[in-house]
């Protein structure tokens, strides 16, 4: 390499690269800085132009040029880089990285607040909002969307409102990222190292491999358990220490509640009251009425009917699925056996094991993840005829990161597709679609086709064995993938409204029905075969994998409604939150809690959704979309799972369409009428 005063930094020159995607071979830790410097300087740039435009305020000279900026360069040096750092922040961060995002944060909130609330910016917006030629559906969307940004981020308040929403803001951003650093270093820091061969009884092979993989990797003997979920996961499911299970379990539901640095319960409060503070600044009685105003769902109340119909209708049903649990323990330990929550799992398996002789292990040997991810690729190009093909030659951020580019049905280029599967360290918890690059049309009718990514947190292939999933890795991948999908569909002119930018409880739609593959015999029979001896998984197994599909499905449900109460209780809050945090969250859920609740554990100080992620009084959304995923499914089950017609107006109506218009006027074009809840309940057998 020349020396570091002659080189270029990668960022801030065209990137020469296959699609022009992210160089990660060509960028150094200390190229962020000043890219993120000049991408601020350049964005100012931009500002006084528009405001010291003389042409009176159009929908071309104000709105449309915000978008479309990137045009001339093709590309937003800002948006370049934040889109990569903030990427790598949560897929593979180090203590550098996460120093330098402490020190930017205020920075770039800053700029954003100085932008958003420039008054000789908005009033060009306001003037063009106000006085505009006949738009397009999506340029009057665009239009609508980039004036309630400005109001909702504080354009019409007076300067000593707009100074207070500013240091709100500015702290809020300072917050949500100490909590996700936080909730990291909790996580990665617990390990349950074992040394002794009985303390494996119960545990299957894979998860004894695993757990030797782990402990080589830190240099120890023996065998270490973390709070990944490939690892802690099947330790509860699978372990006949009881003892163990519990060390485990509490570590796990008890992080950054410890009297350290790391603790959280100050952060939430805080953000929960700054938010709440910056809702009733703006006019709004509280955060969710905020919220709400751009979602499906419109209001607190229909948030709410949603939750407790559900709770109405699933909760007996979850009462009995309790009982049968309890009954299975007692009658393996006693009529005294009083369970407890790391016990639900472990005796949960055993009345499984019993109703369906069915486990994920028995799976695991069909679903190796190679053979996974032809099957996810398969069933795109069964469903919209795309094709993938490896690409060693795009770059990647670390050597478990796989590349792909995506070609449509006339064999055109349509996106670059990552996939990074394992655990690691510098990795959060969890799966998540991310995108490098949206979707756009630039001035000059370039179509700038999209690069998305999926992370997970799957299990890792051992000495002995590849990477062997269970059925519910699977289905987290069909979701992940589901998201992908609506990145790489996207058609629109301006990427603010291109891929997954929608309303926030509409956007898990796509994702949700993928799931609905995942235990469709026709789809397993195109991917599920044995590792060892490439055998097609049994018709048996598959049956039994449909006659299970609602074991414990009303629980499962009501812990879904349970995170989506305590969501909105913080976020209804009218006043600011002064009290005990544990006991909050206790009371907050315990219409949907059918279990006896532990005093010291706390979901709210590591539920990063609702406190640093976008779910903030958005949780519910998980069962909004479910709704229409369900309803969305009932189509293709009538018309064939893999129909290429239902599919190609799937795409067409809703995958390529972003947030052009409102989801329910894309939702109708689809579906002829708007969703209701029997579909769910149906496929739930909650409703025959």
């Amino acid at each position: 390499m020349s020396n570091s005063t002659e080189r270029k930094n990668p960022f801030m020159e065209p990137y020469g690269t296959p699609h022009n995607t992210v160089p990660f071979d060509k960028i150094e830790f200390d190229d962020f800085e000043p890219a993120f410097m000049e991408g601020i300087r350049r964005d100012d740039e931009e500002t006084e132009k528009i405001i010291n435009n003389p042409e009176p305020p159009t929908f071309e000279n104000t709105i449309a040029v915000v978008d479309e900026s990137k045009g001339e360069h093709y590309y937003d040096l800002l948006d370049r880089v934040s889109t990569v750092f903030s990427c790598l922040m949560s897929a593979n961060t180090s203590p550098r990285m996460e120093a330098l995002a402490q020190k930017l944060s205020p920075i770039l909130t800053k700029h954003e607040n100085d932008i958003i609330l420039n008054p000789k910016l908005f009033a060009r917006v306001k003037a063009v909002h106000d006085h505009h030629r006949e738009l397009t559906p999506e340029e009057q969307m665009l239009l609508d969307k980039e004036y309630d940004a400005f109001v909702r981020s504080g354009a019409l308040l007076d300067e000593a409102g707009k100074e207070k929403l500013r240091k709100l803001t500015e702290e809020a951003s300072m917050l949500t990222l100490q909590f996700s650093q936080n909730l990291l270093k909790e996580n990665k820091a617990f390990i349950l190292h074992l040394t002794d061969k009985a303390q494996l009884s119960g545990l299957p092979d894979t998860a004894i491999d695993a757990a030797a993989q782990a402990a080589k990797e830190r240099n120890l003997d023996g065998w270490v358990i973390t709070l990944d979920y490939p690892s802690y996961s099947p330790f509860l499911i699978y372990s006949d220490h009881r003892d163990l299970r519990k060390q485990l379990y509490m570590a796990r539901n008890t992080e950054c509640t410890h009297d350290n640095d790391s603790n959280n319960i100050d952060i939430c409060k805080r953000l929960i009251n700054i938010r709440q503070a910056m809702a009733q600044l703006l006019g709004y009685d509280t955060f969710a009425d905020y919220m709400l105003k751009h979602r499906m769902a419109s209001n607190v109340a229909n948030v709410y009917k949603l939750l407790n119909d559900l709770i109405k209708a699933y909760k007996p049903t979850a009462i009995n699925e309790l009982k049968a649990i309890e009954d299975e323990a007692r009658s393996i330990e006693g009529d005294d056996f009083k369970l407890e929550p790391w016990d639900f799992s472990y005796y949960s398996h055993k009345l499984q094991m019993k109703r369906y002789d069915l486990d994920s292990e028995m799976l695991r040997p069909y679903f190796r993840l190679d053979n996974v991810i032809k099957g996810v690729f398969g069933l795109a190009t069964k469903l919209y005829g795309i094709t993938f093909k490896e690409s060693k030659d795009i770059p990647v951020y670390h050597p478990d990161v796989k590349a792909y580019e995506v070609f449509d049905n006339d064999g055109s280029f349509l996106a670059v597709f990552y996939a990074d599967f394992y655990p690691r360290e510098g990795k959060q918890g969890g799966a998540w679609m991310t995108s490098f690059q949206e979707q756009y049309i630039t001035p000059h009718g370039v179509n700038v086709r999209p690069h998305v990514s999926v992370v997970t947190n799957f299990t890792k292939p051992t000495a002995t064995k590849p990477a062997l999933l269970t059925l519910g890795e699977v289905e987290t991948f069909l979701h992940e993938f589901g998201h992908s999908l609506h990145g790489m569909f996207a058609n629109t002119r301006f990427s603010s409204l291109s891929g997954t930018n929608v309303w926030w409880d509409f956007v898990e739609m796509p994702s949700q029905f993928m799931e609905n593959y995942a235990e469709e015999r026709e789809f397993l029979r195109t991917f599920a075969f044995h590792y060892q001896t490439g055998e097609p998984i049994p018709d048996e197994l598959i049956d039994r994998i449909i006659k299970s599909r609602n074991f414990n499905v009303a629980y499962a449900c009501l812990r879904q409604v349970s995170f989506g109460l305590l969501d909105m209780a913080y976020y209804t809050l009218r006043k600011p939150f002064e009290g005990d945090l544990i006991k909050f969250e206790k009371q907050a859920w315990k219409d949907a809690i059918i279990m006896p609740q532990l005093p010291d554990t706390c979901m709210t100080v590591q539920f990063s959704h609702i406190m640093a992620g976008g779910y903030a009084a958005g949780y519910y959304s998980y069962k909004w979309a479910e709704v229409l995923d369900a309803d969305a499914f009932s189509v293709f089950k009538k018309n064939g799972i893999f129909d290429r017609t239902t599919a190609q107006r799937f795409r067409d109506c809703i995958l390529s369409k972003g947030g052009t218009e409102h989801p329910m006027t894309l939702y109708k074009r689809f579906r002829g009428q708007e969703p209701t809840i029997d579909a769910l309940l149906e496929r739930n057998g909650i409703k025959q």
